[in-house]
């Protein structure tokens, strides 16, 4: 195992908080130089709504990067999900009590703030999820989903979170950090240069960000379960796509 004094063992979980982010903002501005190279008008505009590859792919480097990184400290990656047999029975009735706090956690703020920005939530729903030629409807409704369950939680509370916490001292603080930057990531998927439509992605999140990031604290071995209701969350998005084809 490596020395944790070493310099990029120290960084190594400060850039992950921002990677996701940036990550995004560059996969977009990739989708916009190849819609401008094939006669789009207003192509960054237009990049917004293939938000899902963008996700896609930056899941799929976000896992490879883990992977080298959890193998760099002497660990793997998949260990982070493996389910704890001794205490599987404990673990699913406090997921099943912590459950109607975090789905409500991850919907309420959503319509709330929309109504409050927008007047109406559906305007926001409805530049946030816009019509995708078939290949980009596969990735959505299939691809980025589970890479979006597997990639997120485990970056932000899985790997960052953990390591602040051991840096700073400061378990607020590690919480907080990890909550903040995964709520804050959204702002960039996709970026829609609209005021409110900012607000909306950088907030909706904020609330069930940290109240996860509390839980998972608390509780690490939970992280499996909360992977896979972040990707049944996610594929909830399914039909709105599908309605577009």
């Amino acid at each position: 195992m490596l020395d944790q004094s070493d310099n990029s063992v120290k960084s190594s979980p400060w850039l992950m908080l921002a990677a996701r982010a940036v990550l995004f903002f560059l996969f977009q501005l990739v989708i916009a130089m190849f819609l401008a190279i094939s006669g789009t008008t207003n192509a960054f505009a237009a990049s917004s709504k293939w938000w899902p590859v963008s996700v896609f792919l930056t899941n799929l480097i976000c896992a490879v990067l883990l992977d080298r990184l959890f193998k760099r400290e002497g660990s793997r990656f998949w260990d982070i999900f493996r389910i704890n047999k001794a205490t599987v029975k404990s673990d699913l009735i406090a997921l099943l009590l912590l459950f109607p706090v975090i789905g409500a956690l991850g919907f309420f703020p959503n319509l709330i703030l929309g109504k409050w920005l927008f007047g109406d939530s559906l305007i926001a729903l409805g530049m946030y999820i816009q019509p995708l030629p078939l290949l980009g409807t596969i990735v959505a409704v299939s691809l980025f989903p589970v890479t979006q369950g597997l990639a997120e939680l485990s970056t932000y509370f899985g790997y960052v979170m953990p390591r602040l916490e051991s840096q700073t001292g400061r378990s607020w603080l590690a919480v907080g950090l990890a909550g903040f930057f995964l709520s804050i990531q959204h702002v960039f998927a996709p970026l829609i240069m609209d005021y409110r439509f900012i607000s909306w992605r950088a907030l909706m999140f904020l609330p069930f960000a940290i109240a996860t990031g509390m839980i998972l604290r608390w509780r690490p071995r939970l992280l499996p379960y909360m992977a896979l209701i972040h990707i049944l969350m996610d594929l909830s998005l399914a039909p709105y796509f599908l309605a577009g084809l």
